[in-house]
């Protein structure tokens, strides 16, 4: 493809998502559609289908796709197989019948109203996992966790009052940052996406190269608006950002002196060359032989072993910030666990780094569920949580989605996906189940 390019007067190292998505704007003609193709072709996700196939056994469900502590600095669990953690999400309002299209196989109508396929069929992989027989799902999840449990510690107050009245965080973060109220649907409503990205992206330290690798750029921001987004969102949250820098003094204070060092119920220990932070939940973190080092601006840093980016045994170097965001997500993760705890009695057959997806008898309320999930820990009784949730027959990610009980066809979803299979037998419905 790169040579026809070349040949064609368009000149690219790489053929990745972001490039194409670029080269496709400032092209035109037989050029943009080659270049939409090689989008639609590269779509990686319609691969799930296979490997849902590969782990599905004789009972019909999918088993092991799950690692208990698999992440090694929090200890979330990891997707294994299917890999749940990272599925598409998707924003069909029609999914049922987009799902009954692909079932009885006709491609021609999926095609006329869809018309990217493999996209339509990457939104549809989240409901092959079906409920059995005379039973749902209900999938509740917690609201803006990491955002609840990185204001706890700090005592960002506007934070608390927000979670409180079950306002939008998006919304007050961005009223917050420039002054103005803000409405999803209301007043200053365009401001709420940048309310978003600054929530997701700058809670731990992130600045302008967090915002463009998350792809503030491509959501309409310009490179002159991200400092000013950066520096608007840690003046109106000086205490979560003074939390990241008494972390990191902490931490190195632990390190040098080899003494214990606390933060808002957060203690840092140094024993047998390993580095704890104890949480409130009393599990610890553990960092492998750290010390203090000088990174590459000049300045002094800590460093410890693990497996890094490579997925290789390397000495990785991080500071107050990122030892926050490992915080946070290990703390939900322990809300989370807390969660499951309380809910054993019920039938939880997967679960993702804030979201439990029980499958259940009709008579289950949604409210039963989530009530249940509102529950706090005794290490933890006045934060924060509020769980939210939905039923359905099949899964999928919003509760807006219209639900109906068709039984997804992996087998034609991959025919669809290679048109050398077109013609062959849909020879099994997939009625896969976690």
């Amino acid at each position: 493809m790169k040579q026809w390019f070349s040949e064609n007067g368009i000149e690219t190292e790489s053929l990745g998502k972001k490039d194409v998505s670029g080269l496709i704007k400032e092209t035109d003609g037989d050029i943009t559609e080659a270049l939409k193709l090689r989008l639609q072709l590269a779509k990686s996700s319609v691969k799930k289908y296979q490997a849902m196939q590969n782990a599905v056994c004789k009972d019909g469900r999918a088993h092991g796709i799950f690692q208990f502590y698999g992440a090694n600095r929090s200890g979330r669990w990891a997707g294994r197989l299917i890999q749940l953690q990272n599925l598409p999400q998707n924003h069909m309002p029609d999914l049922s019948e987009a799902r009954e299209l692909v079932r009885i196989g006709d491609y021609d109508t999926l095609d006329i109203l869809y018309g990217d396929i493999p996209d339509t069929l990457s939104q549809l992989i989240r409901t092959a996992f079906i409920a059995r027989p005379g039973y749902k799902f209900i999938v509740s999840d917690y609201l803006a966790i990491e955002a609840r449990v990185l204001a706890h510690p700090t005592g960002e107050t506007w934070r608390f009052k927000v979670f409180a009245e079950g306002k939008d965080i998006y919304c007050a973060s961005a009223s917050q940052m420039f002054g103005v109220p803000v409405e999803k649907h209301g007043v200053n409503s365009h401001l709420r996406q940048k309310g978003k990205i600054a929530e997701l992206v700058l809670g731990y330290g992130g600045s302008i190269g967090a915002l463009k690798s998350m792809g503030a750029l491509e959501m309409g921001l310009t490179e002159e608006e991200l400092q000013p987004l950066v520096d608007s969102w840690r003046a109106s949250n000086p205490m979560i950002t003074a939390f990241w820098w008494d972390v990191d003094k902490a931490v190195k204070t632990t390190i040098k002196q080899r003494v214990p060092t606390e933060v808002r119920d957060i203690k840092f220990i140094y024993k047998s060359g390993m580095l704890f932070i104890k949480l409130p939940s009393g599990r610890s973190l553990s960092y492998a032989k750290p010390k203090i080092g000088e990174n590459k601006f000049g300045a002094e840093s800590v460093t410890y072993e693990g497996i890094g980016s490579t997925k290789k045994w390397e000495r990785i170097e991080s500071y107050g910030p990122k030892f926050v965001e490992n915080i946070v997500q290990a703390v939900s993760r322990d809300l989370l666990c807390y969660a499951i705890h309380n809910l054993s009695n019920q039938q939880i057959c997967g679960h993702l780094h804030d979201e439990l997806i029980i499958e259940c008898s009709e008579n289950t309320t949604v409210n039963s569920i989530s009530s249940v999930m509102g529950k706090t820990p005794e290490w933890m009784k006045d934060i924060l949580i509020r769980g939210d949730g939905y039923d359905t027959k099949f899964y999928k990610k919003t509760k807006n989605s219209k639900t109906a009980t068709p039984i997804i066809s992996a087998a034609a979803a991959l025919l669809l996906c290679s048109q050398i299979l077109i013609n062959q037998i849909i020879h099994k419905l997939f009625n896969n189940r976690f």
